[in-house]
């Protein structure tokens, strides 16, 4: 089973529909701590603010069991906040603790652009492996945030975005992949790389 996490937050039926698109037959969105330590795969999707994702993971007790489900080595993927919420601390209306998986903070651009940045832009791929083989070089996918993740540890970084400024728009660490964009709303990549995590 494919479980895509219900915390409140979240386009789900997009996410669950493109993962049907996709390929995906056992597919379930969930509240459930027992279907999360059951699932085979994981996915976090999430739009909204930091603060009140975290409180939500924990009113619903899914915190232990998303940390446990990722040191299962079991295929995990972020999606937007999803990622946001992987790092050890977002600066999003003050100042909260993640989950702490990967090393880092995440902040509100600063730039001379419209923040959010909202639409199509060009995702250079740092690794091809995963949930990023076979994607075209520099393909486009759709965003919405306002926040990127400031990252510590080089060796995770998957994707790199321009938008005033260089980000990190993709992550990938063992058994976890995680996307700033939005791979259900980015038509043919989102759902090659939707295909990838399927297969994995």
């Amino acid at each position: 089973m494919i479980g895509i996490i219900d915390y409140g937050m979240g386009n789900l039926a997009s996410v669950y529909n493109a993962f049907k698109k996709s390929g995906a037959e056992n597919i379930k969105i969930t509240s459930s701590p027992e279907d999360v330590r059951l699932a085979e795969k994981i996915v976090l999707p999430g739009v909204g603010a930091f603060e009140d994702a975290m409180k939500n993971l924990e009113k619903f007790g899914l915190i232990s069991p998303i940390l446990d489900f990722i040191r299962s080595e079991k295929p995990f993927l972020g999606i937007c906040l999803g990622l946001q919420l992987l790092f050890e601390k977002s600066y999003e209306n003050g100042s909260f603790e993640g989950l702490g998986v990967l090393k880092g903070e995440v902040v509100r651009f600063d730039i001379n652009l419209p923040v959010p940045q909202i639409g199509w832009n060009q995702v250079e791929l740092i690794t091809k492996k995963g949930i990023f083989d076979n994607l075209p070089e520099n393909a486009y996918f759709y965003f919405d945030h306002s926040y990127y993740p400031i990252v510590s540890d080089s060796s995770v970084i998957a994707a790199k975005t321009v938008y005033g400024l260089e980000y990190v728009s993709a992550v990938t660490k063992d058994n976890v992949s995680a996307v700033q964009y939005h791979p259900e709303k980015s038509h043919k990549n989102g759902l090659k790389m939707i295909e990838n995590f399927i297969a994995l």
